[in-house]
């Protein structure tokens, strides 16, 4: 439960969560560094190096080239990925977690580091984002639930590496199935993410995501 609330309260502050392992009985397990998973979700409007980055008339303008009538970014996350305890990211949609009446999320992946098959890049699903969106991530009461839309399987076998030199930039439909490796190589894969919505889509109130009244979504505007 304890966990539960420090994710659910994320959306409007910064947090960071641990790797599977790096705590054992209480006690880092390496240097901390070296243990963190993440940063999230509110980096773009926080903190002013991110702040800097996240809000740009370049992202302003590629969001409105990829349909975005009204842009507003809605998460951020830095994923460290760190050297031999970086953990798999499993098959997913990003309107599972970020979900708008019509569906519009679209996620701005930045590599930070060179990301291969042996540091754990991307994969995805040629054609996947034609697919119907599989589940929903919602609220529920006090926790989260899962709730299956379509119980068919990705066709995994079909994906491909999305293999990126660092200051590459990936952009994921909404509802293209992606996932990523474990990282037990020598060599970190830090990487950026934005997830944009369209303002002129309904939000609803049992995603997982919330922010304060007194913290509205912004555009790509400074």
């Amino acid at each position: 439960h304890a966990q539960d609330d420090w994710f659910l309260g994320s959306g409007d502050t910064i947090r960071w969560f641990f790797e599977d392992g790096a705590i054992v009985d209480g006690k880092l397990t390496r240097p901390m560094s070296l243990a963190v998973n993440k940063l999230g979700h509110a980096m773009h409007d926080l903190d002013p190096v991110f702040d800097a980055f996240s809000h740009s008339a370049k992202l302003a303008a590629l969001a409105k080239d990829l349909g975005l009538k009204d842009a507003r970014v809605l998460q951020s996350m830095f994923i460290f990925k760190p050297p031999r305890i970086g953990g798999e990211v499993l098959w997913h949609q990003d309107s599972t977690y970020l979900y708008t009446e019509p569906q519009s999320v679209i996620g701005f992946w930045f590599a930070l580091d060179d990301a291969s098959k042996e540091n754990g890049c991307l994969y995805a699903i040629p054609g996947g984002h034609d697919e119907t969106l599989r589940s929903r991530f919602v609220r529920k009461g006090d926790g989260f639930d899962t709730n299956t839309l379509d119980d068919s399987d990705f066709d995994v076998m079909a994906s491909i590496p999305l293999e990126a030199k660092k200051g590459d930039m990936v952009i994921l439909h909404g509802r293209l199935p992606h996932a990523s490796e474990s990282n037990r190589s020598d060599r970190s894969r830090h990487a950026y993410t934005l997830h944009v919505v369209d303002g002129a889509c309904d939000y609803p109130e049992d995603n997982w995501l919330q922010r304060r009244e007194d913290m509205p979504l912004r555009g790509f505007e400074r």
